[in-house]
């Protein structure tokens, strides 16, 4: 037998037993050397991809903008601060929180986000509500995507975006662009262009040929004038600082998405009868998130194969209309084809669902409301011992394969 410990929670952990003739492997990002955090901080603004220094960059800037991540994403926000606050005036500046269409920050994860320096840097703090702030529209793309951004960041002469990047399961990769579309988009906006990811088209690791990247793209070209400087984060499986690309948005991500590659993609001897995928904490948070480690999951995984999904789902289900079409039939075409009739923001999650439960089997081991799960076609489970013991009473020759860090892992079979 392999005992396997399974992360859940922040702090908690599930065990499972698996017979050795079942057990193909645990699989995480890459293992890679990371350096000292802040030496590798700094030696990237030292260096600059476009530009000369940070310094020089915010010479003469009389409204300098900050966008940083929101509390879904894993980056060391805070890490990045207390280096800057080396180099500038941190107060000097305003920081602008991408939140996209999620809600705003917790207690918490301000705590997070900005670390030691919440207290100096509350009263600088403005969270993007895609609902509520006032955005300028900025033209169409030629996707036809209406170009809203915040009000805050198309002002602002200086702009300085902290991002981390990491596969996205329709953008391809987090980071760059991202910040902008949808982090401070607006509503109308972010919902015309996730649109676009129903659609094979739009998957992890893919941006050529990505209509969801294309007009991220697109909007980015809107602002083309703008000074933007980047600082890129690229992290290990631990949450560690592995690299970071600093300088001009497009090049700096380019840089970070190769080393990404690094370290996400993962090669896997075959593919699985049942993999069990886990959202880790932050990317537990709810159900809408914790969607990803399904989408990253499904390439390990062979059809009319069992998908189990591990995330705590702390605050609940999420987005409430990706919940509704999720559970609109128990026919997962049926919900693809109600989707494509009348596309709402959220829907896209509920199609990418969708699409797997049209070949295999989604399982779930949550703490969601058991009901909720049956009625999304999502077979809930107690424990991760459980689900697994019971994928192998319907396929006792099953080949199992655990993704540690289902989020951000892409396997691929080598």
């Amino acid at each position: 037998m392999v005992t396997v410990d399974v992360k859940y929670g922040k702090d908690g952990t599930q065990r499972t037993e698996i017979p050795e003739k079942n057990y193909i492997g645990t699989f995480y990002p890459k293992d890679v050397v990371c350096g000292d955090p802040d030496q590798v901080i700094k030696q990237a603004l030292a260096a600059p991809i476009g530009y000369g220094s940070l310094q020089k960059f915010l010479e003469g800037g009389e409204d300098v903008v900050f966008i940083v991540n929101d509390g879904t994403r894993p980056t060391p926000t805070a890490k990045v601060l207390d280096e800057l606050a080396h180099e500038m005036d941190l107060r000097s500046a305003r920081y602008l929180i991408a939140t996209g269409s999620h809600r705003a920050p917790n207690d918490e994860e301000y705590r997070n986000i900005f670390g030691s320096h919440l207290e100096e840097l509350k009263d600088r703090i403005v969270v993007h509500d895609a609902k509520k702030s006032e955005c300028v529209n900025l033209g169409t793309s030629k996707n036809g995507t209406p170009m809203e951004v915040n009000k805050i960041a198309v002002d602002a002469d200086r702009l300085v975006i902290i991002t981390s990047v990491e596969p996205h399961y329709f953008a391809g990769w987090t980071g760059g662009r991202k910040s902008f579309l949808p982090g401070v988009a607006s509503y109308r906006t972010i919902e015309a262009n996730h649109r676009m990811a129903v659609g094979k088209a739009a998957q992890a690791l893919a941006l050529a040929g990505n209509p969801v990247h294309e007009d991220m793209m697109d909007a980015l070209n809107v602002v083309k004038d703008k000074a933007i400087f980047s600082i890129q984060i690229v992290m290990d499986r631990h949450q560690d600082i592995y690299k970071v690309a600093a300088g001009a948005l497009n090049p700096a991500f380019e840089q970070a998405v190769k080393w990404a590659e690094e370290v996400f993609i993962v090669p896997v001897p075959e593919k699985a009868d049942v993999v069990v995928s886990v959202a880790p904490y932050p990317m537990d948070v709810d159900l809408y998130q914790s969607q990803k480690a399904l989408d990253n999951g499904k390439w390990a995984l062979k059809e009319g194969g069992i998908i189990i999904m591990v995330s705590k789902c702390r605050q609940g289900t999420g987005n409430a209309a990706f919940l509704t079409q999720l559970s609109s039939s128990s026919d997962p075409k049926q919900v693809i084809e109600n989707i494509k009739n009348g596309y709402k923001l959220g829907y896209h999650k509920a199609a990418k669902m969708a699409e797997i439960a049209t070949w295999a089997s989604i399982w779930a081991v949550t703490d969601l409301d058991q009901e909720i799960l049956r009625k999304a076609n999502i077979t809930p489970y107690a424990t991760v011992d459980a689900a697994v013991q019971a994928a192998l009473e319907q396929k006792p020759q099953a080949r199992v394969l655990v993704l540690m860090d289902g989020s951000v892992t892409i396997p691929r079979v080598q």
